[in-house]
Parts: C-alpha cells; sequence; structure tokens
C-alpha cells in the first residue's frame, strides 16, 4: 500500500492522482481533508493524534457512520499528505514473527473526504460533491503453528483472524441474490462497521488480494483465492453524493475567506496561506471537539434522568416502610397492644424464670446459672442476659399470659432469623438512597465541568474567529505593504537607472580625460627627452 520511494504504491499514487485531477479542474474548487486510524485488538486508535484511543463509531443521518473524535486534517499538497503518513506509520503497532520480521498487527484504514463546487455558484446554493475515498490495509491471516505466535503476538493474531473472518462472511452475504440474502452482520467487526457504506452501498469497491507463491502457503492462497472469487460478485450501484446544505465543510468555510483569497489573487505569499490553513484547520477541530462535548452532555443527561428516577423510587419505597411501620395508633383495642408488651415478671417470677430455664438450653440464649432461686435478682437477670441492664421494675405480663405460648413465640422467632428487620431495610434503603444522591450530585458536577468546557470552547471559537478578522486585515496590511513596497522598488530602479546613466556619462568623460592626460604625459615626455638632447648637443 505505502511502498518505497522508487516503487511508490497504492496509497501515494491514488493521492497524487486525486491532486492532480484536482488542478486539471479549473472550473471547480476543492478541499480535501484526511484522516489515519488503525483497527487494533478491535479498538480503534487514531494514528494522527497520540492519545486517541478506543474511539466509538456514530451514526448520523448527515454523517453517516463515523467515528467520534477521530482528527482530520485539511491539506492543500499531496507533500502535507505524505507528512502525516510517516507520521502515522510511526504511530502504528509492527511486531516480528517468525513469517516476517516487520509484520502489522492491526488493519490501518486512510480515509481522504472530497468536497467540490463550482466555483462561481457556490453564492446562489448550488450542490456540493462529497466523495470519500478509503485506501484500507488489512493484516494477513496468520496460523499459529507457522508464526510461532505467543503471549501478546497471539492475542493480536486472534483478533486479526476474527476480523477477517466476518470480512468474508459479509462477502458471502453481499455475493448471494436478493431473495436468497439474510442479515449482514456488518456490526459484528469494528472494520466491516466502518466500511460499511464502502462494502455494500454508495460506492465503487477494488479489492486487491495478495498470495505467496509457495507450496508451503497453498491453503492461505486457496482461501485467499476463493475470497476474491466471492468478492467478484458483489455488485454495488455508485450515484454522486450532492449537498444542498451548509452540512459540507467547504461551503461554510469559502463564505468566510473569499475575501480574503481575493486579496490573495496574483500574491505569492506563502505566510498568508499557511495562516489560513492553520485558520481553516483550527475551526474544523473545533466544530469536533463540540460535537464530542454534546455527545458526553447528552450521555450525563440521561445519566442524571436515570439517577433522580431511582432516586424517586427508593424514596417512594421509604415512604411505603413508614407507612407499614408499628404504632400504637394503630390498635383500637387494649388487649392487642397488650399483648405486645413484655411478660411481668412480678406476678409470675417462678413460672418465668422456669420457662428461661426450659430454652436456655438453645446455644444462642444465656447459660443455665449453678444456683437458680426463686427470685429474679439484678445479678441473675444480667447472667440470663449476657450482661444487658434491664430495670426489672419496667417489666410488665398481660394477665392470665401462660408460658408456653410464649415459649412457642419465642422458638418461631428464633427459627425464622432470615427475614430482615424493617430498621435494617431503611438504614441500607437510606444508605442507597445517599449512594444515589452522591451519584447525582456527581453527574451534576460532570454536567457543569462539561458545560464550563462548551462555554470555553465558544469563547476559543470566538477568539479564533477574531484571529481569522486579524488575519484577514493582517493580509490587507501586507498586501498594502507589498503595494508600498512596489512603488518604492519601482522608484529605486529608476533610481538606478538614473545613476547607471550619471555612471556612463562620467566613464566616457573620465575615459576622455584620461586620454587627454596620457597624449599631454607624452608631449612633455617628448619635450624633456628634446632638451636633454639639446642639452647634450651644447658644447
Amino acid at each position: 500500500m505505502n511502498g518505497s520511494t522508487d516503487q511508490p504504491g497504492i496509497i501515494p499514487l491514488a493521492v497524487r492522482d486525486v491532486f492532480r485531477t484536482a488542478c486539471e479542474a479549473e472550473d471547480r474548487e476543492f478541499l480535501i481533508r484526511v484522516s489515519y486510524m488503525e483497527i487494533y485488538n478491535e479498538e480503534i486508535n487514531d494514528l494522527l493524534a497520540l492519545g486517541s484511543e478506543k474511539l466509538p463509531i456514530h451514526e448520523s443521518l448527515e454523517r453517516g457512520v463515523y467515528v467520534a473524535g477521530l482528527r482530520e486534517e485539511i491539506v492543500n499538497s499531496a507533500e502535507q499528505v505524505f507528512q502525516l503518513l510517516e507520521l502515522g506509520e510511526a504511530n502504528r503497532h509492527f511486531g516480528e514473527t517468525n513469517m516476517n520480521v516487520r509484520s502489522s498487527r492491526s488493519h490501518t484504514i486512510f480515509r481522504m473526504v472530497i468536497e467540490s463546487s463550482a466555483k462561481n455558484q457556490m453564492d446562489s446554493g448550488d450542490a456540493i460533491r462529497v466523495s470519500v475515498l478509503n485506501l484500507v490495509d488489512l493484516a494477513g491471516s496468520e496460523r499459529i503453528a507457522k508464526t510461532g505466535a505467543g503471549g501478546v503476538r497471539l492475542k493480536e493474531g486472534k483478533h486479526i483472524n476474527k476480523s477477517l473472518m466476518i470480512l468474508g462472511n459479509v462477502i458471502n452475504k453481499l455475493s448471494e441474490s436478493g431473495k436468497q440474502r439474510g442479515h449482514i452482520p456488518y456490526r459484528d467487526s469494528k472494520l466491516t462497521r466502518i466500511l460499511q457504506p464502502a462494502l455494500g452501498g454508495n460506492a465503487k469497491t477494488s479489492i486487491i488480494c495478495t498470495a505467496a507463491p509457495e507450496e508451503i502457503h497453498v491453503e492461505e492462497t486457496r482461501g485467499t483465492l476463493q475470497f476474491a472469487s466471492r468478492a467478484k460478485c458483489v455488485s454495488n450501484c455508485a450515484q454522486v453524493n450532492e449537498i444542498l446544505t451548509d452540512a459540507a465543510l467547504l461551503k461554510r468555510q469559502k463564505q468566510e475567506i473569499e475575501e480574503l483569497r481575493k486579496k490573495l489573487q496574483g500574491s505569492q505569499s506563502e505566510v498568508l496561506e499557511q495562516v489560513i490553513l492553520k485558520q481553516r484547520n483550527d475551526m474544523h477541530k473545533s466544530e469536533l471537539e463540540r460535537d464530542r462535548l454534546a455527545m458526553e452532555l447528552e450521555d450525563e443527561r440521561k445519566l442524571r434522568e436515570t439517577l433522580e428516577q431511582r432516586l424517586a423510587e427508593q424514596q417512594k419505597i421509604l415512604d411505603g416502610i413508614n407507612n407499614t411501620s408499628i404504632s400504637p395508633d394503630q390498635f383500637t383495642d387494649s388487649t392487642q397492644l397488650d399483648a405486645l408488651k413484655t411478660p411481668d415478671s412480678k406476678e409470675r417470677t417462678v413460672g418465668f424464670v422456669a420457662s428461661r430455664a426450659t430454652y436456655s438450653k438453645d446455644v444462642e440464649f444465656s447459660p443455665i446459672p449453678e444456683n437458680l432461686g426463686t427470685i429474679a435478682d439484678e445479678d441473675l437477670w444480667m447472667q440470663l442476659n449476657k450482661g444487658c441492664i434491664t430495670d426489672l421494675e419496667m417489666l410488665e405480663m398481660t394477665p392470665g399470659f401462660k408460658c408456653a405460648p410464649s415459649i412457642a413465640e419465642d422458638k418461631t422467632s428464633v427459627a425464622t432469623p432470615n427475614e430482615e428487620p424493617i430498621d435494617a431495610r431503611c438504614q441500607r434503603l437510606e444508605k442507597d438512597c445517599s449512594h444515589d444522591r452522591q451519584q447525582l450530585e456527581d453527574s451534576k458536577a460532570r454536567c457543569a465541568a462539561l458545560e464550563n468546557e462548551r462555554d470555553m470552547l465558544k469563547k476559543e471559537n470566538s477568539s479564533l474567529l477574531d484571529a481569522l478578522a486579524e488575519s484577514r486585515q493582517e493580509a490587507g496590511r501586507l498586501v498594502a505593504d507589498k503595494e508600498e513596497v512596489l512603488k518604492e522598488l519601482d522608484m529605486e530602479k529608476s533610481r538606478m537607472e538614473e545613476l547607471k546613466q550619471e555612471i556612463r556619462l562620467f566613464s566616457q568623460a573620465f575615459s576622455q580625460r584620461q586620454g587627454q592626460l596620457t597624449s599631454l604625459y607624452t608631449k612633455s615626455k617628448a619635450i624633456v627627452e628634446n632638451c636633454k638632447t639639446s642639452q647634450l648637443a651644447l658644447p
């Protein structure tokens, strides 16, 4: 897919072809943005942004199936795309096996979103054409016996083989006729879910299958050829995607930078082009971040509503328990209330103590004292009740109370220890309510934090808009400065021409003067020679 410098692969060739086609279409304007992701162990990671891992997949009417939080870069040349590819390859997962020193441990998807519109019809509400180019690099199927994988490599190979198997199942379903075709399992794998529009929807799909010629790999080669033969039976119906709303990024951004682009016509300043590209990337990132925060805020609202419903249900249960609690007002007959009181030990002292002695054989009750008298004093009462002090004067007993029924009732109450008391249940429900209230407060705090972050993003967006306006003003100032510099340069050129003319005239005058001086020097020299000869001739 990537190739080398001497022999470029499919991705570099496709990128260059896209930009060459865009340059040849002079009547249309293009906006191209790219993203690069990998599917490693059924988790989506962004290769262009460190730390962006385990990204979720969403679906909407406008965008279709997309990966939330995926970084998209706006590019205007093939060289920028190659730089992003190098960054993504550096973050991709590779490993060493017995079959390959540099083995791909994940599937990668390089996506180019291409938007185009007519140059002279943008303001008249024309349709924008949107195309998506998915360049997928699939990791090869592996056999443990041949790769010798173990540990992390074994886990990676399992996920790779699983996703390839699901891809084959999807291709099998798509290759069947319309009547026999059943449910297509797109959602069984992240790979098929992302590529759902490209596999069986509005797309043109090309699949390149590679096979090894060695005889040892004959099973893998046969499986690859079978997959290719089934893929040839899949038929798609591709149509032109045209958008008439402002959902296309090109239409939203062109109106904002149209004036700046007019000023840049005829200008060769690369700094201004970089400023515009940076502003567009920042605006696009802020929009993606705003969408992500909106989704998180919606999730928090749903969680808060769920907690409020649970809290209301717990409160209803508490109110019901409070209404069913025992109070003296519920008893109209005094005998019913007296039947619930503690037996009177004063009237039936011997019988009461004797009855306690009869059922104190149980391990749960107090031990039998050695000397059991007819009067239950305070020390004896503390022994029977394991140290609990109770005022004997407060003990009452209904007249005519029989010990045997009380013993049976005590045994019955002891026999059902698993029934939860009302107080304990109330305490447990109160704890649950306090826990739910705490979760509700936490969710409210998170919602407030998300709202604050949304406000910060709005402020940042406004600051970006202000920065864009300042950049426009700066561009206007730079254009004006350029015009002034050009005027000054023309003036300097004219001055230089005048100076050259003056230098030329001065050179000519200097040459003439030099010739005159040379001739004068020659004449003077001749005169001196004549004088010398005339002096020598005198006696």
